[in-house]
């Protein structure tokens, strides 16, 4: 069974549309308004090895908060709706990331509880014209609509930059991770409860 999702979300703030393969090669095709942030997520689509289209319009004459918190939910909604029952999956992914000087770590656990432990603390307030406080709202939207517990923290870093990378790229392995089918789980809930 494909493990796709097609989801739009329209406020009186923001456009996000959002299309997500599981199963992909690491293509994408972004388009949020904000290049930064489409650097970020092209990193998830290659290093977790999914396909995944994102177009967002949005206030950005106000701020990026809108726009990028609405991408983490749209996404997030996506990520839930292709995931579907959960069955076979090994539910538990994490990575550790290099870039340089910088080190991140994500792990992820496709619960069905929302949760997020985000530590980051960034030498500069912005990157490019991305501010930085905006990476939790993303990360914060993605977490409450995917319905997962994910922990991200940047171990050590100078560069924004980096730091900002080996979190999204580590994500992106955790998901690859946690997605993979485990053949000793198929046709089983990975949870003694019965449910996720």
């Amino acid at each position: 069974m494909a493990r796709t999702a097609e989801v739009e979300r329209k406020t009186l703030e923001t456009q996000v549309k959002v299309a997500l393969n599981l199963d992909g090669e690491g293509a994408s095709r972004l388009a949020t308004g904000m290049p930064f942030l489409d650097h970020m997520l092209d990193q998830v689509a290659r290093h977790g090895l999914v396909d995944l289209e994102i177009e967002a319009r949005g206030d950005l004459h106000i701020d990026g908060h809108h726009t990028a918190e609405d991408i983490g939910i749209t996404l997030g909604q996506a990520m839930a709706q292709a995931v579907g029952d959960k069955k076979g999956i090994r539910r538990y992914g994490h990575a550790y990331v290099p870039l340089d000087e910088a080190l991140g770590r994500a792990v992820i656990d496709f619960s069905g509880r929302p949760g997020l432990e985000f530590h980051a603390d960034f030498p500069r307030a912005r990157i490019g014209e991305f501010d930085t406080e905006l990476f939790y709202e993303f990360f914060q939207g993605f977490v409450n609509h995917a319905g997962v517990t994910l922990h991200l923290d940047s171990l050590r870093g100078r560069n924004a930059h980096h730091m900002a990378e080996t979190l999204f790229k580590a994500f992106g392995r955790a998901l690859r991770m946690a997605l993979e089918a485990d053949p000793r789980m198929q046709g089983m809930l990975p949870s003694t409860k019965g449910a996720l």
